[in-house]
C-alpha cells in the first residue's frame, strides 16, 4: 500500500480520539514555555483529544511547568529506561512523538515501549523525513559547504520509510500502517516563505519528500 500524506496533528486526533493515552516526551522540552504560551504544546491537544492522557518525560522541571498550566497525570521516567518507570500497560495507544530521533538508543527505547504495550496498544512513531526535500533543497543551497545543516540541535539520527520500519521490526513491533506527513498548518506561520515554497514544490512532486514520518505498530505476538 503506498504511504498517505497526511497532516500529522490531525492524525493523532484521530488516532487518539477518546482512547487511553501515554505521551511520551510530553514536556517538549526545551521549549516548553514557548508550546505552553502559543497554544501548541502537543500534551494540550492530546489531553482534549483522548479520554486519558498519562504524559512521561524525563526534565523535572518541564513537568513541573506542566503542572503549574493544569496537567496533573505526569511521570517523571528516562525514555530508555521505561521499565522502571512506574507505569501500566492498559493504554490503547503510546504516542511517541519527534523524539526518537534525540535518543542514543532508539533499540532501548523501542524495548521499553514494548513492555508497556498489550495485544492491542497502538504505538504512534512519528519523525522527521530523511529525504525531506524542503531540507535537501535548503541545504544544498547553503554556503557552509556542508556545515550549515537545517537541524535540531539535538537531533542525532534521521529515519526514513526503510531504516524505521527495518528498526521496530528488529524490536518485534509490527508496522501496521506507514504514512507521510506534510508541514505542519501550526509550523507554517512561522516558517520563511522560501522554506514553505521548497516544501509545497517537493511534496507536489512526491509525497514521499514530505517533512516526516510516522509509523502505527502494534507488538508482534510472541509464538509459543
Amino acid at each position: 500500500m503506498t504511504p498517505r500524506l497526511v497532516q500529522r496533528l490531525d492524525f493523532l486526533d484521530e488516532i487518539c480520539a477518546d482512547k487511553r493515552v501515554l505521551h511520551l516526551g510530553c514536556a517538549d522540552s526545551p521549549y516548553t514555555d514557548e508550546a505552553i504560551k502559543s497554544g501548541t504544546l502537543l500534551h494540550a491537544r492530546l489531553s482534549r483529544t483522548a479520554s486519558s492522557v498519562t504524559g512521561l518525560d524525563g526534565d523535572v522541571e518541564g513537568l513541573e511547568k506542566l503542572r503549574r498550566a493544569g496537567f496533573d497525570d505526569l511521570v517523571v521516567g528516562d525514555l530508555e529506561k521505561l521499565e522502571e518507570a512506574d507505569l501500566a500497560n492498559d493504554y490503547d495507544v503510546i504516542v511517541a512523538g519527534e523524539i526518537i530521533e534525540h535518543l542514543n538508543n532508539p533499540g532501548i527505547f523501542l524495548n521499553g515501549v514494548r513492555s508497556l504495550m498489550n495485544p492491542s496498544t497502538k504505538l504512534v512513531v512519528t519523525t522527521i523525513n530523511a529525504y525531506c526535500g524542503m531540507r535537501s533543497i535548503y541545504y544544498s543551497l547553503t554556503r557552509g559547504k556542508g556545515t550549515h545543516e537545517p537541524v535540531h540541535p539535538d537531533h542525532v539520527a534521521y529515519y526514513s520509510y526503510s531504516t524505521l520500519n527495518l528498526l521496530l521490526k528488529r524490536h518485534a513491533l509490527s508496522v501496521e500502517d506507514f504514512l507521510f506527513y506534510d508541514m505542519g498548518t501550526d509550523h507554517r506561520k512561522t516558517t520563511p516563505w522560501y522554506l514553505k515554497f521548497f516544501n509545497d514544490v517537493s511534496v507536489t512532486f512526491s509525497r514521499q519528500l514530505a517533512d516526516g514520518v510516522i509509523a502505527v505498530c502494534t507488538k508482534e505476538v510472541e509464538e509459543v
